[in-house]
């Protein structure tokens, strides 16, 4: 009989693992994972940046998280010698007409207690000399990491303190008793008093099986990446990013340089027809179904067609995701990019067509489940396993 049994073996459940072992060591404690390895799908496909809390609506727990998430996530690091580092980042407006929503940022950023400087032009070509824009935000803070590593080392931790990591674990099953709940699994069976849901991807239907049916259903969107030829990678020194557009909810094609040092550009976001599926022709039916049949994809769908279709395009066309990148760096050129493998990320969405903007949690007596845990829930790793473990005292 296990005290908790966590589902999910990401970054986020292997924080949460970490820190209830910490905090509760005579517990007993383990985690279960579907695939052949921990941090498989969106941690594992992550653009590893440690996000400083720009973009996120000051007051909201993405905001407060992910702020502090940054700092602890730089200090872990340090104190377990995890490659990182804090390189900061530039948000760059191209023309006069997205000088507004870069103030608008700018006070965002002061609002959540960064430190943040506008810069003009010529500031911009001393720390980005190939990029053009008129003005820009540089944000020091901000980092690069790789999170596959960051989730290996809580796994350490948490096993050398005596906790149980299961993979190639997926469940298929869960039912109620009155001392115990039971997780099936293909020929494996686990009693627990309490589960913890980090299924990412599979949340929601994870969430079901608990009996607990979320008012939002994980749409699932395939980020598409190009890497920068080795011969071109010193156009980019760290993190350029754009402007956000306030009429689409994701936030555009940027350049990252990565841990490894290659540099990678993206992504798009384009509807995956499975959730778990990283080519262009990925198909499952009962996802597709799923999110083809659900009502608030069609009021998504309706107010965002025209960037969803643009988006399209630059996910079949390499010409069209070039344009957008030659806004920013004009002598990147066709044969300077490659594809890399895409990532998948996790979008709750409500049935009014809204999405999930803020990290969500439902919690019952035997159960709290992870249920929206977008980008930047891997900086954010660290606080919300704090926040999960402050929710179950």
């Amino acid at each position: 009989m296990y005290d908790y049994l966590i589902i999910g073996g990401g970054i986020i459940g292997m924080s949460v693992a970490m820190q209830l072992k910490q905090k509760y060591p005579d517990k007993k404690i383990i985690v279960v994972e579907k695939e052949d390895s921990l941090a498989y799908h969106q941690t594992g496909h992550n653009s590893g940046v440690i996000h400083s809390g720009l973009y996120y609506e000051p007051g909201s727990l993405k905001a407060k998280l992910a702020t502090e998430g940054c700092r602890k996530t730089v200090e872990f690091c340090q104190e377990h010698e995890i490659p990182h580092e804090v390189c900061g980042k530039v948000v760059v407006a191209l023309n006069k007409d997205e000088l507004p929503a870069l103030d608008k940022l700018y006070e965002r950023g002061k609002a959540n207690g960064l430190t943040i400087n506008k810069i003009d032009a010529d500031e911009l070509q001393a720390i980005e000399p190939h990029v053009q824009g008129i003005a820009a935000l540089h944000i020091p803070a901000t980092g690069i990491v790789d999170y596959k590593a960051l989730t290996e080392k809580f796994a350490e931790i948490f096993m050398e303190a005596g906790g149980e990591i299961h993979i190639n674990t997926e469940v298929k099953k869960i039912e109620k008793t009155a001392d115990a709940i039971i997780v099936r699994a293909f020929k494996k069976e686990y009693q627990t008093q309490f589960i913890i849901n980090c299924s990412g991807l599979q949340s929601d239907r994870v969430a079901k099986m608990a009996g607990v049916f979320p008012n939002s259903k994980i749409i699932p969107f395939r980020g598409e990446y190009y890497e920068l030829n080795e011969d071109k990678k010193y156009l980019v020194n760290n993190l350029i990013y754009p402007v956000p557009n306030p009429d689409f909810p994701f936030l555009g094609v940027h350049f990252t340089r990565m841990m490894d040092g290659t540099v990678e550009i993206g992504p798009n976001a384009v509807l995956s027809l499975k959730r778990e599926g990283y080519s262009k022709l990925a198909f499952d039916l009962r996802d597709a179904w799923e999110t083809l049949s659900f009502e608030g994809f069609w009021h998504l769908a309706k107010k965002y067609y025209r960037e969803g279709f643009a988006e399209f395009k630059r996910s079949f066309n390499k010409a069209a995701f070039l344009a957008q990148v030659q806004q920013y760096i004009p002598e990147i050129e066709l044969d300077d990019l490659h594809r890399v493998t895409p990532g998948i990320r996790a979008q709750a969405l409500r049935k009014n067509g809204e999405l999930v903007d803020d990290f969500e949690f439902i919690q019952t007596k035997r159960c709290l489940h992870v249920c929206n845990a977008p980008s930047p829930a891997a900086t954010a790793s660290l606080l919300i396993g704090e926040e999960v473990i402050s929710r179950l005292a």
